[in-house]
């Protein structure tokens, strides 16, 4: 079932192109089907402000902006300095005027700290690093009836497995118990990909 939900998915040129430079510096990109889950998702709440966390090698940022509407922009933050610049790289590739993103590297929270309350509708976490704040932080950045979407919330398998104490199974498997039980999220947990984790922000 997995792989067929993945060969669903189409990916471009420029996909492909960010996906490969993702593997050589092993960037952590999200699988075609996620991407296309959240090209859907984008255009199903006809979001036009979206965070994303953990910007790779651009990959979810092409799929996020296939779904964004003209006057949609996507900021997409990671730590890393080369992930940044070869994501800046494949935009420009794929003629994306600089208007519809911004890119921004620093340490994740710090910045996310700086992103303004209420303001957008779609924030999507990748790392584990950091993640009970990261949510904490979407919370207060999503817009009434907002969604959090949490790629990579399964470790491909390894959070499903109570046996797998390494800390970013740990920290997963927590904030997936957290979200579940506070009555201000309506949350769901999708097997495509590595996991993900959707939370709408209840108004």
């Amino acid at each position: 079932m997995n792989a067929f939900s993945e060969q669903f998915a189409h990916e471009d040129y420029f996909m492909q192109q960010a996906r490969s430079n993702g593997l050589e510096i092993a960037a952590p990109d999200p699988s075609a089907g996620v991407g296309n889950f959240l090209k859907f998702a984008t255009k199903l709440i006809n979001s036009k402000s979206v965070v994303e966390i953990g910007t790779g090698s651009g990959v979810g940022g092409l799929w996020l902006l296939q779904g964004m509407p003209i006057d949609g922009v996507l900021t997409t933050i990671d730590s890393e300095r080369e992930h940044s610049k070869i994501a800046r790289n494949i935009f420009e590739e794929a003629g994306i005027t600089s208007t519809k993103y911004r890119i921004i590297t620093g340490k994740l929270i710090e910045v996310v700290g700086k992103l303004a309350d209420n303001s957008y509708e779609l924030v999507v976490i990748r790392p584990a690093l950091d993640l009970f704040d990261m949510v904490a932080e979407s919370y207060r950045l999503l817009k009434p009836n907002g969604l959090l979407i949490i790629d990579q919330v399964l470790s491909g398998g390894k959070v499903a497995d109570s046996t797998q104490r390494d800390p970013e199974s740990i920290s997963r498997r927590d904030v997936i118990k957290v979200i579940k039980e506070d009555e201000r999220w309506l949350a769901t947990v999708i097997p495509i990909g590595a996991g993900l984790l959707v939370a709408n922000k209840l108004p």
